[in-house]
C-alpha cells in the first residue's frame, strides 16, 4: 500500500469533484457547513422570539445576544463537542451557548433535533430551487433564440437514426425546449409544494410545547405559525412524525432526475450532430481535443453533461429507498444517506445547467454541411412529388412509379456499392419520359417545401409556451457562463 509522506493539506484527502471542480459558488455555499449551522442558529432565534412573544420568560437581551453571534461559529469547538457527545445538534447547542452565556438557558427550548435539522434541510432545498430556476430559464432563453434564428433552416430529420422527412434546425431545438418547459414547470411546482416542518416536537405531537404553554393549544398553533412565517414559508406540514415525510425528498429528487434525463437527451443529440459536422458546441481557440490526434474537436462539454446527468438520474433511488424504510415515527438510517444524496442532486443539477448554458450560448451551425446531407437524401424523398407532377402533366401514375422505382434502385446501388453520390436526379433528367416536368424539378426539390409547418410551429410554440415561462426571470437573463474546466 502506498503511503504519502507529504504534509497533510486539502490535496491529501478526497475532495468531491462536484465542488472542487464543477459546481457554482452559490450552490456550493447552499450546502456548506456555514450555511447549515448559521441557519440552525437563526432557527433557534426564531423559536426564542416566538416563545417570548407568546409569554415565555425570555428577555430582549437574550435574543439580542443570540442575534449578535449568528455568524460567529467556532467549528473547532463544535467538532470537539461532537466527538465527546456523539450528537451533532447538541454539540452546536453547547457551542452556541458558550458564546451566548446569557441566552444559554433558553436555546433550543422545547425543541427536538429535527427542529433545526429538518427545517434547515427544507430551507436549503427551497434555496436550491431558487438557484436552479434562473439557470434553467437562461438555458431556455438561449435555446429559444437559437430556435428562432434557425426556424426555417431545413435539415434532415432522423428516426431510428436513419434519414427521414426534413425538419428545420429550429424545430429540432424546440423538441429540446419542449422537455425543458416541462422541467421548468416541475421545478416550480416542487419548490412551491415545499412546506416547513415547523415546531412539532419529538414525535410530531407538539407535546413539549403544549407543556411549555400549560396546555394552551392556541398558543402552540400560533408558535408554529409564527416560526413558519419567520422562516419564509407560507405553510407548515400539519402532521409529521419526528421528521417531515421523506416522500418530500422523493418529489424533490424526482424533478431533478427528470431534468437530468432531459439534459442527457439534448447533449446526446448535440454529440450525434457533431459527428455529422452539422452542429458543434463552443471550442476555445487553444482547446485541445485529443493528446494524440491534434485535429479532433471533441464535444467534451456535452459529454460532461451526459456523464453528470447519468449520476443525477441514479440519485433518485436513494430517497425512494429511504422513504420506504422509515419505521413508524422515524429511524436514523435516513441521515447519512440524505447528507449525500440531497446535496449531490442539487450540485449536479447546478453543474449540468451551467454547462448547458455555456453550450447553448455558443452553438455553431454549419449550413453547407447540412445542405450537402440534404442533397444526398432529398432525391429519394422527392420521388412522390415527381410522380404527382407527372400525373398532372398527363402521365400514368403506375407507369411513373415503375420508372422511379427502377431509377431509384440504380441510384441507391451507386451510393451503397460504389460509394458515389446520389445521381437519381441526373437519371431522371436523362430519361425522356420525364421531359414534361424537367422545368419543374428545381421547384420540386426546394428543401423548404419539405419542412411542412415546422417554421410556423416554432413561432407559435415560442410565443405561447416558452416566453411566458421565462417572463419572471427576465431580470436575471444577462449572466453568461465561462467554464474554467
Amino acid at each position: 500500500m502506498f503511503t504519502s509522506c507529504a504534509p497533510e493539506d486539502e490535496f491529501t484527502k478526497y475532495r468531491s469533484p462536484l465542488v472542487s471542480r464543477y459546481a457554482s459558488k452559490e450552490m456550493s455555499y447552499n450546502f456548506s457547513d456555514r450555511k447549515k449551522f448559521t441557519t440552525w442558529r437563526k432557527l433557534w432565534i426564531f423559536l426564542a422570539k416566538a416563545e417570548k412573544a407568546l409569554g415565555l420568560p425570555i428577555t430582549d437581551a437574550q435574543v439580542a445576544e443570540m442575534e449578535s453571534r449568528v455568524e460567529d461559529v467556532d467549528f473547532a469547538m463544535a467538532a470537539e463537542q461532537e466527538r465527546k457527545l456523539r450528537h451533532d445538534v447538541m454539540a452546536h447547542v453547547h457551542t452556541f451557548a458558550y458564546c451566548c452565556p446569557t441566552a444559554a438557558p433558553i436555546i433550543h427550548l422545547g425543541a427536538t433535533s429535527c427542529y433545526v435539522g429538518d427545517n434547515t434541510d427544507l430551507i436549503v432545498l427551497r434555496d436550491g430551487f431558487e438557484i436552479l430556476l434562473p439557470k434553467l430559464a437562461r438555458v431556455m432563453d438561449r435555446l429559444a433564440n437559437f430556435a428562432e434564428k434557425y426556424a426555417d433552416l431545413p435539415t434532415l430529420g432522423f428516426t431510428h437514426y436513419q434519414p427521414a422527412q426534413l425538419t428545420t434546425v429550429g424545430k429540432r431545438a424546440c423538441l429540446w425546449l419542449q422537455d425543458l418547459t416541462m422541467d421548468m414547470r416541475n421545478l416550480r411546482r416542487a419548490r412551491d409544494d415545499l412546506r416547513f416542518r415547523g415546531v412539532k416536537g419529538t414525535t410530531g405531537t407538539q407535546a413539549s410545547f403544549l407543556q411549555l404553554f400549560q396546555g394552551d393549544h392556541a398558543k402552540v398553533e400560533e408558535l408554529d405559525r409564527m416560526v413558519t412565517e419567520m422562516a419564509g414559508f407560507k405553510k407548515a406540514y400539519l402532521v409529521t412524525g419526528q421528521t417531515y415525510s421523506r416522500k418530500v425528498d422523493i418529489d424533490t429528487l424526482s424533478v431533478l432526475a427528470s431534468l437530468g434525463a432531459t439534459v442527457h437527451k439534448i447533449c446526446t443529440d448535440i454529440r450525434l450532430l457533431a459527428n455529422l459536422k452539422e452542429l458543434e458546441e463552443p471550442f476555445e481557440k487553444e482547446q485541445i481535443g485529443s493528446s494524440a490526434m491534434p485535429y479532433k474537436r471533441n464535444p467534451m462539454r456535452a459529454e460532461r453533461c451526459c456523464s453528470l446527468s447519468r449520476h443525477l438520474m441514479t440519485l433518485l433511488s436513494d430517497p425512494l429507498q429511504t422513504a420506504s424504510v422509515q419505521w413508524l415515527e422515524r429511524t436514523l438510517d435516513d441521515s447519512a444517506n440524505r447528507r449525500i444524496s440531497l446535496a449531490e442532486a442539487f450540485l449536479t443539477a447546478d453543474i449540468v445547467l451551467s454547462t448547458l448554458q455555456n453550450i447553448t450560448e455558443g452553438l455553431v451551425v454549419y449550413p453547407k454541411v447540412i445542405e450537402r446531407h440534404i442533397r444526398h437524401e432529398l432525391p429519394f424523398m422527392a420521388t412522390e412529388n415527381i410522380i404527382m407532377a407527372m400525373v398532372k402533366a398527363g402521365g400514368n401514375r403506375q407507369d411513373c412509379h415503375e420508372k422511379i422505382r427502377v431509377l431509384s434502385q440504380q441510384a441507391a446501388a451507386v451510393v451503397k456499392q460504389d460509394g458515389g453520390d446520389n445521381d437519381l436526379l441526373d437519371r431522371v433528367k436523362a430519361d425522356s419520359y420525364f421531359s414534361p416536368i424537367l422545368d419543374q424539378l428545381d421547384a420540386l426539390l426546394d428543401p423548404k417545401t419539405f419542412t411542412g409547418r415546422a417554421p410556423q410551429q416554432v413561432t407559435r410554440f415560442l410565443s405561447e409556451e416558452v416566453y411566458p415561462l421565462l417572463e419572471p426571470f427576465r431580470s436575471k437573463m444577462d449572466v453568461t457562463i465561462e467554464l474554467e474546466l
